[in-house]
């Protein structure tokens, strides 16, 4: 780092033609001298929550021993050369109610049990990234981002007697409001990065034919930022807008391949037909979302519960919660070890790009703090009971081993222990009854 006498604003961001584009934290952002006293002390620490649905082939994803050293399973094989960011939790539950798949979602950040309902008289219970967003969205333009695979049209498709509004999102502001999950690249990048103000469908295409990109309006400011800066903030800059210039990329390539393979009105602008293609997007906007420091907390469902996406691109083109329901079928399993394992690898992306992403004296997979799982264990039984949970990052300052708690250990414990590292502490939420120890492991 070079130590000058002045320093950028944080919240510095580049203007242009109406646009404006927020940036990473630079060296140059960081007060002369405060920052060799600060930065390392107290890094800002990012709170993630990846849910995927229809349950687990649970002996594929549970490692066969505890502690350091642990082999990773089948599922989990791709996370294995980022182990020591990575822990596997066994043995906790989530809190029984009817309608086992709203139960899996609603209960999973809540801890409370979705009611039977017809959508006029919803019932959940505000979820720990809520609670996380209201302290941390104090110093950033959003407090949370919610976001997701599926869309929410998917009436007919839910559990009997229970409103689609439970298995649509794991996020609730309240006991009675769900929050939307936005499964749409382009209204996600308008949402961190701006737009005309207007989603009229012709509007943007103007926009866009006027513009060949957003960056095209500030490449001047770009350019007359970047003299201001050492060659260490120049790199980082120039490294931050090609992430961007690619994501928009491709968020139109995108946009062209849905207008001609579908009609507009089956498939938004800007939503990939190819599953994979459609989460690095999400995955590289949360990444954006969280270098900027536009918001510190991102929900992401890579699926909602019931869904019947199809996995043709894996050789699975069957639908995946018919699949769930295996009855012990040979074919099935292996079928639905496959769409566990393809999830995690979509995830191991993420982390990779995480873990290549300069933040202060880390990088954001060493100040994050990442949930990833489902809302029930064996799927065919719909169970319960030792959840699927591992938690990724350094935020948490524990990593690399599988560790086994208690089977009466509420997942809603975890939750706790997470809003203590982000410093919000909460004296309870739903079924918890104390706290998750996470204590760190030397010498991993």
């Amino acid at each position: 780092m070079i130590v000058t006498q002045k320093a950028l604003p944080r919240r510095t961001v580049l203007r242009g033609l109406g646009a404006s584009l927020a940036l990473p934290l630079l060296d140059g952002m960081v007060p002369a001298f405060a920052a060799l006293r600060t930065t390392a002390a107290a890094p800002v620490r990012r709170l993630g929550v990846v849910y995927v649905p229809n349950g687990m082939m649970m002996p594929h994803w549970t490692p066969s021993t505890e502690g350091a050293g642990f082999e990773f399973p089948t599922i989990l094989k791709p996370l294995e050369p980022y182990r020591s960011h990575v822990e596997v939790l066994s043995g906790m539950h989530g809190v029984e109610s009817e309608g086992p798949h709203a139960r899996s979602s609603t209960r999973f950040l809540t801890g409370v049990p979705s009611k039977p309902d017809d959508g006029s008289d919803l019932r959940g219970g505000v979820s720990m990234d809520q609670l996380a967003g209201r302290v941390h969205g104090r110093e950033t333009q959003l407090a949370t981002l919610e976001l997701a695979l599926d869309g929410r049209d998917f009436a007919g498709s839910c559990d009997d007697g229970f409103s689609c509004a439970y298995t649509n999102t794991i996020a609730w502001a309240n006991d009675v409001t769900p929050l939307p999950m936005e499964n749409n690249p382009r209204a996600v990048f308008e949402r961190l990065f701006g737009d005309t103000g207007s989603t009229d469908p012709a509007i943007r295409r103007a926009r866009l034919e006027k513009d060949a990109s957003l960056l095209d309006s500030v490449t001047d400011r770009a350019a007359d930022l970047s003299r201001q800066l050492g060659a260490g903030d120049q790199a980082k800059l120039g490294q931050y807008l090609d992430a961007v210039r690619d994501i928009e990329r491709r968020i139109r390539m995108a946009e062209a391949q849905s207008d001609r393979e579908l009609p507009v009105v089956a498939q938004p602008a800007g939503i990939p037909d190819a599953v994979g293609e459609h989460a690095k997007l999400m995955f590289d906007l949360m990444a954006l979302a969280w270098e900027t420091d536009l918001t510190r907390v991102v929900t992401f469902m890579m699926g909602r519960e019931i869904t019947g996406r199809t996995y043709a691109e894996i050789g699975v083109p069957d639908a995946h919660h018919p699949i769930s329901h295996h009855q012990r079928d040979p074919e099935k399993l292996a079928k639905l070890t496959k769409i566990n394992q393809y999830h995690v690898q979509l995830f191991s992306a993420f982390v990779e790009r995480l873990a290549a992403t300069q933040d202060g004296d880390g990088t954001l997979l060493d100040h994050s703090m990442i949930v990833y799982g489902a809302g029930m264990a064996d799927s065919n039984s719909h169970a319960s009971t030792n959840l699927p949970i591992l938690l990724a990052g350094g935020g948490a300052g524990t990593g690399g081993r599988h560790v086994k708690y208690p089977e009466d250990t509420p997942l809603a414990n975890l939750h706790l222990s997470l809003l203590d590292k982000m410093g919000v502490p909460v004296e309870q939420l739903g079924h918890s009854n104390g706290r998750l120890p996470l204590e760190p492991l030397s010498g991993v």
